[in-house]
Parts: C-alpha cells; sequence; structure tokens
C-alpha cells in the first residue's frame, strides 16, 4: 500500500511524532483530501493532552485544513476530484437532532471534531465527511485559507452575529492569530475600529491591518480610552486573559 507521513500522538501527554501511515481509502460519504496546509491552533493541545473527551490514540491533530479532493467514497455526489476544499474544528454533523434540524449544525449532539474525532491535517492526506466540506474559492492560497476554517469563523461569526452596525465602535483586544483577523473583518463589516494591545510594537500593524484607533493597554486605561470615542458596541477579546477582559468592561457603550 501507498505509504504517507504524518504527524501523530500516540497517548495523551507524548510528545509529537513523525511516522509512516498507509494512504487512507474514503469510505461510505467520506472524501480523501490531499492536504496542502494546515494552520496550527492551540486548541491542538487538547488532543495532545487528552482534553476532550472522546479522543482514541493515536491520533493525529489539526482543524485548519485546506486541500484538494484527490478521491471520494461510495454515495458521494455533490463533491468531486480536484475540487479545492477546507476542513474545520467542525468535522461533520448527523443532521437528524433537534439542533440540525434548526440548522444549528455546531451544536449537533452528535457532532464530530477535526483532529479529536477523527485524524486531522497534520498528515499528507486525510478523510472527511462530507458533511465537514467547505469549498475554497480559486482566488485564495491554500496557506491564507487554512487559519480562516478556524481562527477566521471565530472571529467572523462573532462579529457577524454581535448586533454592531456600519459606523458603530468595534474594540478588538489582541492583535495575534485570532485578533489580525477580528481588525480586517470589523473594518470591512463598515465599523470604526479600536485595536487594543500591550505597547506600541503593534500599532502600526494594527493599522495597517483597518484600525482606526489604537490602545495601549500598558500606558492608559482602555475603558476610559473607549469611552472618550463614545463606548464600544462590541468588544471582540481574544486575548486569552479574564483579568484583560474584565478591565474591558466599563468600555462598553450604552446597550453593548
Amino acid at each position: 500500500m501507498p505509504k504517507m507521513k504524518a504527524v501523530q500522538v500516540i497517548k495523551p501527554g507524548s510528545p509529537f511524532e513523525l511516522v509512516e501511515r498507509e494512504i487512507p481509502q474514503p469510505g461510505p460519504g467520506q472524501v480523501r483530501i490531499r492536504v496542502r496546509a494546515c494552520g496550527i491552533c492551540h486548541s491542538d493541545v487538547f488532543t495532545r493532552e487528552n482534553l476532550f473527551p472522546g479522543i482514541q490514540y493515536p491520533r493525529v491533530p489539526g482543524h485548519e485544513v485546506a486541500g484538494v479532493i484527490d478521491d471520494i467514497g461510495p454515495g458521494v455526489n455533490t463533491w468531486s476530484k480536484g475540487q479545492r476544499v477546507g476542513v474545520g474544528w467542525h468535522g461533520g454533523h448527523c443532521g437528524d437532532c433537534a439542533d440540525c434540524r434548526r440548522g444549528d449544525f455546531i451544536n449537533c449532539a452528535h457532532l464530530k471534531v477535526t483532529g479529536i474525532h477523527f485524524d486531522g491535517g497534520y498528515e499528507e492526506y486525510m478523510l472527511a465527511p462530507v458533511t465537514a466540506l467547505a469549498a475554497l474559492p480559486d482566488g485564495i492560497s491554500f496557506e491564507e485559507a487554512a487559519p480562516l476554517l478556524c481562527a477566521g469563523v471565530t472571529t467572523y461569526n462573532s462579529l457577524r452575529h454581535a448586533g454592531a452596525l456600519p459606523g458603530d465602535l468595534v474594540a478588538v483586544e489582541g492583535v495575534g492569530g485570532l485578533g489580525h483577523l477580528g481588525i480586517q473583518f470589523a473594518n470591512k463589516f463598515g465599523y470604526k475600529v479600536a485595536a487594543i494591545s500591550r505597547g506600541k510594537e503593534n500599532a502600526e500593524l494594527a493599522r495597517k491591518l483597518g484600525a482606526h484607533y489604537y490602545i495601549d493597554s500598558r500606558a492608559t486605561n482602555v475603558a476610559e480610552e473607549l469611552q472618550k470615542l463614545g463606548g464600544a458596541r462590541v468588544i471582540l477579546a481574544t486575548a486569552p486573559s479574564g483579568k484583560s477582559k474584565s478591565a474591558l468592561v466599563d468600555g462598553l457603550g450604552t446597550n453593548g
């Protein structure tokens, strides 16, 4: 059987290891993807440290996957070989439970998570159920598309459902893996964007990404600065710190 390279976790807490595996064959309702790019997400630690229920080892992490379908399994009629696709955290849904019938697939009672319930994108070829696939347009590279399948979806959907209108002040805390995307999305939504980060070193990048204001949380009181701008309708907090998030609350405007 043809072989491929994969990076797997053999047991909880063990280091990542590079191995050779047989290239898998797609089953009913599955496609095989030739992985062209896979982002690295902090949530991959769930797989390494067994922090999510139901993980079976060895397991290949990776849920920011972009590639090309190179084979399809029985019963797959809506996808074809050669098609550019992505797979994110959402690794498939049942379509039958109450949440699925409402169209709330991410809360499916039988939700599968890529890289947790089945092998993810840290390998040259991976299998994915068709319910996990997203079509990728030709105009974006695989490397650019991969992080959008997790970090991009997280920030885009947060802003899309937050209730802000064009012209509202939206603050984005952090200019990292999530925040740099949040700033760009917020700008394209037509919001007045205030980027928040520690120190002056991220100011130029934040403005280049589309921020209209930059607030240095080391040098100023962030909540007071936001109130000077009229108060934020939405604060998208991406920094992993409860303390920093608590300090932002008073920066919200009326009904923020």
